[in-house]
């Protein structure tokens, strides 16, 4: 039975393995993700035959059959409600409940230990895996509050100062107390280690403002792995520490990409910090140019190319189904049709993938920033549709810009530019928009949904 236990676990491990890779393509994603939770059943499934041959009492195993059932019901019932502009809140919710998991099994495997040099190594792991699912656990939460806009950012000296000092506090108090100069046993100790972390966790993600959200949930992300690896490793189940490990590592590679293509530093955004303008504050004025549905709709009807930029107001407006009508109308006018997709459009990403993928957009229309810069000026209208930040030449032509040398899809260098908004709100980053002065450039005012929907009604007229 061991033999095969052992097999088992392998088979689990390499089907994560399997659903990464998988899931490196939005056409194979799916199957990737498919494979990746059958292989975590197995884990599951394996879970309770290891203990045959121990004394196991029939509570404890109803206990972990209820917790499972319970568990499923909850987070079908969350993943079937929510919306696609939900996503990144329920995924960052999820993500605190694998770290609050791996604080409190730290909790539990303290209780019966005392600190004795022969399982010394034993309670550092605990407590690196208790502090690091603790600090995940709060700070998921308060990252999902932030995106849901129930929590503001703190960004004083006083909540980054104390989150400092806790942070030095968990890092020598271990080493203070295996030298024997804190006269608790190791049960306490851990219990009040949990609170500095959940402390933390909350201080932590507090200054950070909610456009590095994305960042920071990938971040978090990353911290749940590494403390599920640490788990891993106190119970010896290799499942736990390659799962662990798969996830810190894929969380790391990530947030430093997202980060990447905002030209910002990590540092920086853990610091709340973003570029400040160097100028004087005051803006530009522009000569925005406002167009009317039926001008749209004339505009596309002559182009041969288009281009679709999506962002988050896409997902505010539930209008992916009618882009997706909208496409297949051009197409039918013999319109080449391209979705370019920026790497951080939307709130996490691959949103905007997902999104497209809801209303059944074909892959081979996605186009990478990269591709479709290269031949930006080929396109007869670009159609910018709930994008700002990921549109705004600023980013390009002023060093003093606070967005300067964020990579950015050049629409402006396209032969048209409509932009599609509710109102002249700016972006996450808070700076006027260059692209909406520009001579090639005009405004459709109005929610995207209704707007595109209209869009379609004139084309047939046409």
């Amino acid at each position: 039975m061991e033999i095969i236990i052992k097999v088992g676990y392998l088979i689990a491990a390499v089907s994560f393995i399997l659903g990464l890779k998988y899931m490196s393509s939005p056409k194979k994603a799916k199957t990737g993700n498919l494979i990746a939770a059958m292989g975590m059943v197995l884990a599951v499934a394996l879970t309770f035959f290891t203990p045959i041959g121990h004394s196991i009492p029939t509570t404890n195993l109803i206990i972990m059959l209820v917790a499972i059932a319970a568990g499923t019901i909850v987070g079908k019932r969350y993943s079937d409600k929510v919306q696609m502009t939900g996503m990144p809140q329920l995924v960052s919710l999820f993500n605190a409940t694998g770290g609050g998991c791996a604080m409190l099994l730290g909790l539990v495997e303290a209780n019966p230990m005392e600190p004795r040099p022969e399982i010394l190594s034993m309670q550092i792991l605990l407590i690196a895996g208790l502090i690091t699912g603790a600090i995940a656990f709060t700070g998921s939460i308060i990252a999902e509050r932030k995106l849901a806009g129930k929590v503001k950012d703190y960004r004083t000296m006083g909540v980054v100062f104390s989150a400092r000092i806790l942070l030095v506090l968990m890092i020598l108090l271990p080493v203070v107390y295996f030298f024997g100069l804190i006269p608790l046993g190791f049960a306490p100790f851990m219990y009040f280690l949990a609170f500095l972390a959940m402390i933390y966790g909350v201080l932590f993600v507090l200054p950070i403002g909610g456009a590095d959200m994305p960042v920071v949930i990938s971040l978090l992300n990353s911290i749940t792995g590494i403390a599920t690896a640490f788990t891993g490793l106190v119970y010896g189940n290799k499942v736990m520490i390659a799962g662990g490990i798969f996830v810190g590592a894929a969380g790391i590679f990530l947030t430093l990409l997202m980060c990447t293509a905002m030209n910002r530093s990590l540092m920086k955004v853990l610091a709340g910090k973003f570029k400040k303008s160097s100028g004087t504050g005051t803006e530009e004025e522009q000569e925005i140019k406002e167009i009317s549905v039926a001008e749209t709709a004339l505009s596309l009807s002559y182009a041969q190319k288009v281009a679709i930029i999506p962002g988050y107001g896409l997902a505010v407006a539930q209008a992916q189904h009618v882009c997706g009508q909208l496409q297949q109308m051009l197409e039918k006018r013999d319109c080449e049709v391209d979705y370019i997709i920026h790497p951080v459009a939307g709130r996490m990403p691959g949103h905007m993938n997902v999104l497209l993928a809801e209303a059944n957009v074909d892959y081979a229309s996605l186009k990478e920033m990269d591709e479709g810069n290269e031949n930006m000026s080929q396109y007869d209208t670009v159609l910018v549709i709930g994008a700002n930040d990921v549109v705004n030449p600023a980013a390009e032509n002023k060093p003093d810009s606070p967005v300067y040398g964020m990579p950015i899809i050049r629409a402006h260098e396209s032969k048209q530019v409509i932009v599609m908004k509710r109102s002249m709100g700016k972006g996450y980053a808070g700076v006027q928009n260059d692209l909406f002065g520009l001579d090639n450039c005009s405004i459709l005012f109005g929610d995207a949904k209704a707007s595109l929907q209209e869009i379609i009604n004139q084309l047939k007229l046409i």
